[in-house]
């Protein structure tokens, strides 16, 4: 009590008219109206930290997803093949940040069965290796990754490419490359029958409809290399891998190409911090316009209370303290409300996969039908820093608010104010 009493008076007054009157059903209805400002504030507040945290929680879902099947980095010699790849690998783990490296050969081909015909990322992997920069071995459902055996032509397709295709484990499928020969009847494609030893599900349609695998061998009989096209690279933070990439250029022998998994989705990521941004503004206008509810608060503070602004006036107040009373009264009522919304947001967004199933059960509807999203479950990733731009621009928008008002209560002139009182 002490403290608020040593306080300078614009922060007492500006404190007294935050708080509910009880004097007149004027006051009253003012202060009912501070609520309705405080209550506008915090859900657009709580509304934008939940929003970004579902989407910032899609991203990293999808991310995990992606690089289940993509490498971090993958190294390519500008040769076109890396015969030496265990030495080049050996080079790489001279990185700290590099965990696990393997070889592999990659190229477009056709798969066809029947009359049906799917255009498929063929990669040729060498299993006793892939775990170590993918998730691939874990995410087959039917047969195995160590199914893919040299001079075996076996082949592990993804879930959407096999029902697209009609076969299962034990089917046939013949790949055509484009890489062909010529022959008396003029270019003919190369081709070679596969035996479906696998079937993975990453939970990416556009992974599950669209890779295959095969022993790195057979991929490079096919592709009529004697060696691996590159190195596929798994470092220890994903987020640093364009930098990691650049100091690997610099560090490994040989003239290398380099290319990080965001280079791979650029496009995708790209599109997803529009996406973000647009989010951003648009719920923030939620915040702007319950932050400019406080205009009219303090338009109707100010005309109610002139008389009082008048006997400041005549007791020595100049009009900067003054406005400083109702920027006070202004920001406090956008400082409650934005702490008020930070804490709802922040539960929410922590407790999110409580309050969904809650919300499923208690409609009787499924927000995410795993048939469609590959999900059940809606993520959410809760990101300090998000929460922290938006507490400072929902504070700065209350600010604002109070300018107006502020500077109309400056001008209030105490002779007239106090004529009929």
């Amino acid at each position: 009590m002490s403290i608020i009493q040593n306080l300078p008076y614009e922060w007492l007054v500006g404190l007294r008219y935050t708080r509910a009157g009880k004097r007149s059903s004027r006051n009253s209805f003012i202060s009912f109206i501070s609520l309705i400002s405080v209550s506008g504030i915090a859900l657009g507040v709580a509304a934008l930290i939940v929003v970004l945290s579902v989407m910032n929680g899609f991203q990293k879902e999808v991310t995990d997803r992606m690089l289940s099947v993509l490498a971090h980095i993958e190294v390519f010699d500008a040769r076109g093949s890396m015969p030496d790849w265990r030495q080049e690998a050996q080079a790489a783990f001279r990185n700290p940040a590099v965990r696990g490296a393997a070889p592999f050969v990659e190229t477009q081909g056709l798969l066809v069965r029947d009359d049906t015909m799917k255009p498929a990322v063929i990669r040729g992997i060498l299993p006793s290796e892939e775990h170590k920069v993918s998730s691939v071995a874990k995410q087959v459902r039917q047969g195995s990754i160590e199914s893919l055996q040299p001079g075996r032509f076996n082949i592990v397709i993804g879930y959407q490419l096999a029902r697209l295709l009609g076969v299962g484990i034990g089917d046939k499928v013949n790949m055509l490359l484009a890489q062909g020969q010529m022959t008396p009847a003029g270019m003919v494609p190369r081709s070679r029958v596969f035996t479906v030893s696998g079937i993975f599900e990453a939970g990416h349609y556009e992974f599950d409809s669209a890779f295959a695998f095969i022993d790195i061998e057979d991929a490079q009989r096919m592709m009529r290399q004697d060696a691996p096209s590159g190195l596929r690279l798994r470092i220890a933070d994903m987020n640093a891998a364009p930098q990691v990439a650049q100091e690997l250029k610099r560090s490994m022998p040989g003239d290398l190409n380099m290319r990080d998994w965001s280079k791979l989705n650029a496009n995708w990521f790209a599109a997803v911090q529009t996406e973000k941004r647009m989010m951003f503004i648009i719920l923030t206008l939620i915040v702007a316009v319950a932050a400019f509810n406080l205009v009219s608060t303090l338009v109707m503070t100010v005309t109610d209370k002139q008389a009082d602004i008048a006997i400041l006036r005549t007791l020595g107040a100049s009009p900067g303290s003054i406005m400083k009373v109702f920027m006070i009264q202004g920001a406090l009522v956008g400082i409650m409300g934005t702490i008020a919304g930070v804490l709802l947001g922040v539960i929410v967004a922590l407790n999110i996969d409580v309050i969904v199933p809650f919300l499923e059960r208690l409609l009787h509807v499924q927000f995410m039908s795993k048939d469609i999203y590959a999900i059940s479950e809606i993520p959410s990733d809760l990101r300090w820093p998000d929460v922290a731009k938006i507490g400072v621009v929902s504070i700065l928008m209350a600010f604002v608010a109070t300018i107006y008002p502020s500077r109309a209560a400056a001008r209030v002139k105490p002779a007239e104010a106090l004529r009929y009182e």
